[in-house]
This record gives C-alpha cells, structure tokens and sequence, in this order.
C-alpha cells in the first residue's frame, strides 16, 4: 500500500492531492495492475480506449503513423507516464498509436467507470486532467499560426517536433527519402544533402528509409 501510495504520487494527475484524499483513492479505486515483458504490445492503434495505463516503472516504446502509412515515427515513453489520456473521451475514444513494452514495465490501469467516479469526488484530479487536457489543445492549436520556415534544416526540425508526442529523447523516423521530400515541398536532392548535413553534426545518422535522432533536444536550427 505504501509502495502504490509513493507511486501515485509521482503521477501527473494525482500530483496535489492531500495525504486523506489520496487514501481514500486507494481503499476505494479498483486499480488494475499489470507486468508487460520486453517486446510485449500493450496497445495497438484503433483499439477502444476504455481506460487509462498508467506507466510506473519502465520505458515503452510509442508509434505513430501517418494517416497514409507512408512513414512513422518511433520514440521513447519513461515512467510516470499516462497514455493517451486525451481519448478516453470525445469524438475519437480509440488509441491512434501501437504502445510496446520496450523493457519490462509495470503498469496500473483505471476503468473509465473509476476515471469518472475521481473527476466528480475529488478537485485536483479534475484540475490536473483538465490542465493535461488544454495544455495539449493549447500546443496543438498554435501549429497552424506558426510562420512556416524557408529553410530546410528547419522545416525538417518542425516536422519532426510537430509529430512527437514529447521534445526530448531518442526518435525514429522510417520515411522514404522521396516521401520526406514530399512532405516538406522541398527536392530528393536537397532533403539529401540537409540530412547528410545533420548526420555529420552528429545529430542523426542514417540507414534505409530510416533516420534515427539520438536526442531530439539537441536538433537545433
């Protein structure tokens, strides 16, 4: 008990809550607890999304791919993470992304039955989801008043941050070169030579149809 309890805690949406309400969470919140091996899917796109994971302990590896599935990006999810939170609710409640144990992880799950019984009973979980929430919309509906750069290194940058779901840590990207080229309106020629470019700052490194971004931080313009 103790163990869930410092757990929870370390939550986004939990974090606030006093020492009383959070003990009454736990005696009365039917968590579901779960072990996922290395290399095991937890969820796959398209899927209901009836609950919320809980990510405690491990990393999990998150994809996401275009509505044309001519490419995909891969990145990292560290523990305390909470999964798509965004749909449990809405016009879409379906996962949009496959979630893969990338080590052994630990997980907990709330039903949404359970998810909507602590928005009604207790304030700051209602505080923090709704925050995580806009803070998302917030992000999201700036993109469109953004002015697009005329440089390639940046609009390659911009592509790519616009698609993570966090602004740090190790990316994948699988593309067909002329498939970049495409998204960004630029030539085979000169996509080539920027990434060349970037690999040589050792910033990415390439492979076929797959360039790899050790840190995306440290992709700067």
């Amino acid at each position: 008990m103790l163990q869930l309890y410092n757990k929870l805690l370390e939550l986004p949406l939990f974090i606030g809550i006093s020492t009383d309400e959070l003990s009454d969470i736990i005696e009365q919140t039917k968590f579901g607890f779960h072990k996922l091996p290395a290399s095991r899917p937890l969820i796959r796109k398209d899927e209901k999304c009836d609950c919320l994971f809980f990510l405690m302990s491990g990393v999990l590896q998150v994809a996401s791919y275009a509505d044309s599935h001519r490419y995909c990006i891969e990145e990292e999810l560290k523990a305390p993470a909470v999964i798509q939170p965004e749909h449990l609710f809405g016009l879409m409640q379906y996962y949009t992304k496959d979630v893969t144990a990338q080590t052994d992880c630990s997980l907990l799950s709330l039903a949404k039955p359970e998810v909507l019984r602590l928005l009604d009973s207790y304030l700051i979980f209602r505080l923090n989801f709704l925050n995580s929430l806009s803070m998302q919309a917030q992000r999201m509906g700036r993109i469109p008043w953004q002015k697009p750069s005329d440089d390639i290194r940046q609009q390659f940058i911009t592509f790519l941050r616009h698609r993570c779901m966090t602004q740090a840590g190790r990316k994948i990207l699988r593309i067909r070169m002329e498939d970049l080229a495409h998204e960004l309106h630029q030539s085979r020629i000169n996509v080539s030579r920027m990434l060349h470019q970037l690999q040589r700052e050792g910033l990415l490194s390439m492979g076929r149809s797959i360039l790899t971004v050790p840190r995306l931080e440290t992709l700067r313009d």
